[in-house]
């Protein structure tokens, strides 16, 4: 292959990238120093759920890349999700202009360009930053995510799994970190004392450090990320009236000082989304392309748990139609069971000041196909706006790897005036929906009220007023609503909702250990097959029995929704 001629090596380009169906158009190919105009490297559009790594030294145009790719797949129809580290992408609601040396660029890789304006969602976490707030419930957000943030250890997490157990089985609704921190504290009571011993692994010392790690989140001002109303995922597969796919930008303006929120609320979304979504099988382009920034965020000091539902998300959330795209500074970022998954790679300059970058780089190298270049060399060399790119072709083979001079953006390469971003986020149709936040009655306001027994040792709150079963079965009644129009309008499928779906009455029992097996009808069988087949079905019966049961249905990292009941 050292022997071939350039042309020979350009013809085994354009043999490889001339595809027939709907593409991104990523850019023209380098070959023996010059750019080819007439060899042009693209992505299939059908392939992007087989995800993707986006790769390169900080500097290199990562970001541009992103940018470069959310404007065509938007122009494609299809959604896109982002993480704005830097607050550079925001840019994608202002057109660009042209000058001088744009247009000797786009010219030379023979890019038809236009200024544009692209259809922007502007998020925040918890309404940190500029855009609508996100929220989950820590219910929905699970133990393994909370672990996460917790930097708690194998133990200490399988204990919290308990502790969310158990809610779940009492409906003790864990909405902020206020319920978590009541149901730890009614377990590690007197009054919670049987309750513990039954839940077997729990030790009190346990629950203990749990406690204090939850306080300290409190302290660090965290709990405006938790509570409701919740973010429905389903807003990430919108359209705009043009039919052009919505860009949600989820602003990250404190990312340094909570690295392990930000990036375990980016899997939190995707969790969420892969429980959400029916099964689609192979699409001509994906419901929603997912770019995960500052990945190695995800994986430092991760659990085998956190790992294992990490892998199993990337792995089967292709067939419900998301690709994933994953960005960071090298692979080794990426453990080797994900980034074998990873079946687009766009992998910008690399560094080799050190010995360990030495070695990251020829890790890097042997990642690749067997190619016309010399890939130690290339990915040293390569200009700021180029990258070394092979990608899978609609048969699903790797095409032939291409140092690729990549396309420019046609929205401005940097941030949006903040009157632009503040008045899109006042026109946002998800403002109203998600802006303020409320407190429903959940786990804090039902163990409060049991608490305010004579024992002397109540806390101050007062059980919940007359009225407030009725308030939250209206609230259902709202979620369920909103629900069958995500199914219906979103997610195209008919909703299998009723018209009106009132929860269970509201007011705790009055003895301080609730029921072990559920009470009425469905406690009855779950009792009479529980008896027959064993106790993990007894519990299984039961959480088919009811609509607060199906919460123990969690999905691979412990989430779970109210959306889903």
């Amino acid at each position: 292959m050292a022997n071939k001629t350039a042309a020979e090596k350009l013809a085994t380009i354009q043999q490889g990238y001339t595809l027939q169906g709907a593409t991104i158009e990523l850019g023209a190919a380098i070959v023996d120093g010059e750019v080819h105009k007439e060899a042009q490297v693209r992505l299939p559009l059908a392939m992007m759920n087989r995800h993707g790594l986006v790769a390169g030294a900080t500097g290199t145009g990562k970001t541009v890349t992103l940018h470069m790719m959310a404007e065509q797949l938007s122009t494609a129809g299809v959604p896109v999700f982002l993480a704005d580290i830097k607050g550079d992408l925001s840019g994608l609601a202002t057109a660009a202009t042209a000058n001088e040396k744009l247009t000797a660029r786009t010219q030379s890789l023979g890019q038809p360009w236009e200024g544009k304006v692209f259809p922007v969602e502007f998020l925040s976490l918890g309404g940190d930053g500029n855009g609508v707030p996100v929220r989950a419930t820590i219910t929905s957000f699970g133990p393994i995510l909370l672990s996460r943030i917790m930097e708690l250890n194998d133990t200490q997490e399988s204990s919290l799994q308990l502790i969310f157990h158990f809610a779940d089985k009492q409906n003790l609704e864990l909405i902020d970190l206020k319920d978590l921190r009541a149901v730890i504290q009614f377990l590690t009571s007197d009054e919670g004392k049987a309750e513990l011993e039954d839940l077997g692994g729990l030790s009190k010392a346990t629950a203990g450090v749990i406690l204090r790690e939850l306080v300290n989140l409190e302290a660090q001002g965290m709990e405006k990320f938790f509570g409701e109303p919740e973010f429905d995922t389903a807003e990430l597969l919108r359209t705009a009236p043009d039919g052009r796919g919505v860009i949600s930008c989820l602003e990250l303006p404190t990312l340094q000082t909570k690295p392990m929120l930000f990036s375990t609320f980016l899997m939190w979304l995707l969790a969420d989304l892969f429980e959400d979504l029916p099964e689609a099988g192979d699409l001509d382009k994906p419901k929603l392309v997912f770019f995960l920034d500052e990945a190695h965020l995800l994986f430092n000091g991760a659990s085998k748990a956190f790992l294992d539902a990490i892998t199993t998300t990337v792995r089967l959330i292709r067939s419900k139609g998301v690709g994933i795209f994953f960005v960071t500074q090298t692979p080794k970022d990426v453990p080797s069971d994900v980034l074998g998954q990873l079946a687009n790679r766009i992998q910008h300059a690399l560094r080799a000041f050190t010995p360990e970058d030495a070695k990251a780089l020829k890790a890097t190298v042997s990642t690749f196909p067997v190619s016309d270049y010399d890939l130690e060399e290339t990915l040293t060399s390569a200009g700021i706006g180029e990258a070394v790119i092979t990608v899978m072709n609609e048969k699903g083979a790797p095409t032939p790897v291409a140092l690729t001079r990549l396309r420019a953006p046609e929205s401005v390469m940097g941030p949006s005036t903040d009157e632009l971003i503040r008045s899109s986020i006042a026109a946002s149709p998800l403002l109203g929906k998600y802006g303020t936040a409320v407190d429903n009655v959940s786990a804090y306001e039902k163990l409060k009220g049991q608490g305010a027994a004579p024992t002397g040792e109540a806390a101050p709150g007062q059980p919940p007023v007359p009225g407030s079963a009725d308030q939250n079965t209206v609230d259902q009644n709202a979620v369920d609503a909103d629900a069958r129009r995500i199914e219906e309008e979103i997610l195209g499928r008919p909703s299998s909702r009723p018209a009106s779906q009132p929860l269970p009455e509201m007011p705790a029992p009055p003895a301080p250990a609730p029921q072990q097996d559920g009470g009425g009808m469905f406690g009855d069988i779950a009792g009479t097959l529980g008896g027959a087949l064993g106790g993990g079905l007894k519990s299984m019966v039961r959480s088919l029995g009811t609509q607060i049961g199906r919460e123990l249905l969690r999905g691979v990292f412990g989430t779970s929704s109210r959306r889903r009941r």
